[in-house]
């Protein structure tokens, strides 16, 4: 098996990368949907939420109301971490069943968005850095995603800097161009890996 860190900043193109490397083969364990799913209606990780933030954190249906929660944690570190100490658990222990699932030679593709915010690479095999200029992640953000300028500025700028990314990876994949210019980039990324497998 490979464990490969998948990162790269809001709007350089990570789950392109991801959707090609699961084409080709590659098991995907995305770090935030596995965040959604351990807070779902019924789940523990719901319920010590709710006893850390109270009900009000809920929505009508009983789901995390995800805005209302944001609202609270983001404007205060310590309640971010207490937040944390939920979910990180949760989604470690979830991520670690879906890999040890995907069986001796596979190849499998943890979607990390704060990789290098959290000193996670030591933590995979290959870490591949999804690289595109402030100035693509700004115009894909505004145009692609309907983001204002402003909120997509502000949710760049508390990722970690492009230096940092860089600083931490194994592989980078180029994605300041067209979606063409990427799938060859991602294809020889995976035969490398595919051959990484062949000699373990």
């Amino acid at each position: 098996m490979v464990k490969v860190g998948l990162t790269g900043g809001i709007g350089a193109g990570k789950s392109a990368v991801s959707r090609l490397l699961v084409s080709y083969g590659a098991v995907l364990v995305d770090a935030d949907r596995i965040a959604r799913e351990v807070v779902e209606p019924g789940t523990p990780g719901l319920a010590s939420v709710t006893a850390e933030f109270g009900t009000e954190v809920l929505a009508a249906d009983g789901s995390l109301d995800r805005p209302k929660l944001g609202a609270i944690v983001f404007s205060d570190p310590e309640r971010l971490r207490a937040l944390n100490a939920i979910v990180h658990p949760l989604v470690r222990d979830r991520s670690a069943e879906l890999e040890r699932a995907a069986g001796p030679d596979a190849v499998v593709v943890h979607d990390v968005p704060l990789l290098a915010e959290n000193g996670l690479a030591p933590l995979y095999d290959v870490v591949v850095v999804v690289d595109a200029a402030p100035e693509t992640q700004l115009d894909r953000l505004v145009r692609l995603r309907g983001m204002a300028e402003e909120d997509a500025r502000a949710r760049m700028a508390v990722q970690a800097g492009r230096e940092q990314r860089l600083a931490v990876a194994d592989v980078v994949i180029d994605n300041d161009g067209p979606l063409e210019a990427l799938e060859p980039q991602v294809r020889q990324v995976w035969e490398q890996l595919r051959q990484k497998i062949a000699k373990s």
